[in-house]
């Protein structure tokens, strides 16, 4: 298991401020990444953990300072050839880890053996994890922070032991987990709003009450007249509340408010 560093240590006993970190990893602007940035990477460093940050894994653009400079390398670490793991596209789509944050909302670590958190959750308990860790110039384990955020963006984050070889972090884990949690949330929630450039959705829409039942009955398939049907409205009106509900969301098609609707939590998880 290791020795547990001396930071790890005055975390369990309650002597770092969490406060305090909260603060020097807050981001307010473009300008504030970098140093918010380091401040993350030295308390990781800390507790003998090297830090692993994707803000949208749907995006293969790297996280970047002020400069445009990619954060993985000139902050993190991971310039060498085998761990420029953050100049992948498709990290999203093939990492276990970022395919994990799809599915659990709290922090979590892994290793060849699998999952091992707060909560049982039978959608990790389905993801094998040994061939990937076989594989992996990382290390043979990871503390990871999911971080879910608005409009369906999914952030996924790892924490990875500088010794490569240490594949249990349970009493790390038990110890920082939180506090990673905490202010990486922080820090990404505070970067994501400083980079983003534009509106992905208008501000301030609201949808009423038939608007979402009807959007609810269309996200599963209902067409017009089995909607109408089922909400004891006319084949019209059905069409009127999906078309008022475009025009706030100021989408182009059915599909595309169906889509926005989602984005914003009007929908549910059981469309």
């Amino acid at each position: 298991m290791g020795v547990i560093s001396l930071a790890v240590r005055n975390v369990a006993r309650g002597h770092v401020d969490l406060e305090a970190y909260l603060d020097g990893v807050t981001i307010r602007s473009v300008d504030d990444i970098y140093s918010a940035a380091e401040v993350l990477r030295d308390f990781a460093a800390q507790c003998d953990l090297r830090v692993a940050l994707c803000a949208d894994i749907s995006d293969k653009k790297a996280m970047v300072d002020a400069d445009g400079n990619a954060l993985a390398e000139t902050l993190f670490g991971w310039s060498n050839s085998r761990s420029r793991w953050w100049q992948k596209c498709c990290l999203g789509l093939d990492s276990p880890l970022a395919l994990a944050c799809r599915y659990e909302g709290e922090p979590f670590w892994t290793n060849a053996d699998g999952f091992h958190g707060p909560f049982d959750n039978p959608y990790l308990a389905a993801i094998d994890l040994r061939k990937w860790y076989v594989n992996n110039a990382v290390g043979q384990s990871a503390i990871v922070v999911p971080v879910q955020l608005p409009f369906s963006q999914i952030s996924a984050n790892s924490f990875h032991p500088i010794d490569s070889s240490v594949d249990d972090l349970t009493e790390t884990f038990e110890w920082v987990g939180g506090m990673l949690g905490a202010i990486t949330r922080r820090f990404i929630i505070g970067y994501v709003a400083a980079i983003r450039k534009k509106r992905r959705i208008p501000a301030g829409c609201q949808l009423s009450k038939r608007e979402v039942e009807c959007l609810r009955w269309a996200a599963v398939g209902k067409t017009d007249l089995e909607i109408g049907m089922i909400l004891h409205l006319s084949h019209g009106t059905v069409r009127y509340h999906v078309k008022r509900a475009g025009e706030k969301l100021e989408s182009i098609n059915r599909t595309q408010t169906i889509f926005k609707a989602g984005q914003l939590g009007f929908l549910g998880a059981n469309s």
